[in-house]
């Protein structure tokens, strides 16, 4: 494993964790949050995304990897865009 995947490993889980960490706010359930989660992780399973794979990856279990997507992807699109630029994917124009 080199070092820039480990970077990116890093740079994704702390992506996820500061989106799971809106969820919950001042004491309470955002459900705006939760409503995008939820979409967004049925939409990522459904169509298999899985962004660690492209990133060359290999999860061990594939549903995790559409899930943890799928929690990035309830961010939007400019959140996404702004992770590809910093993961170095340079596809994503």
């Amino acid at each position: 494993m080199s070092i820039v995947t480990i970077i990116t490993i890093a740079l994704l889980v702390e992506a996820i964790w500061e989106t799971l960490k809106m969820v919950w706010k001042d004491g309470k359930a955002n459900v705006n949050t939760i409503g995008a989660l939820i979409v967004s992780v049925g939409v990522s399973m459904l169509a298999k995304i899985d962004i660690f794979a492209m990133q060359g990856i290999s999860l061990s279990i594939p549903l995790v990897g559409w899930i943890l997507t799928g929690i990035l992807m309830s961010r939007g699109a400019n959140f996404i865009h702004d992770l590809f630029n910093k993961i170095g994917d340079k596809g994503v124009q």
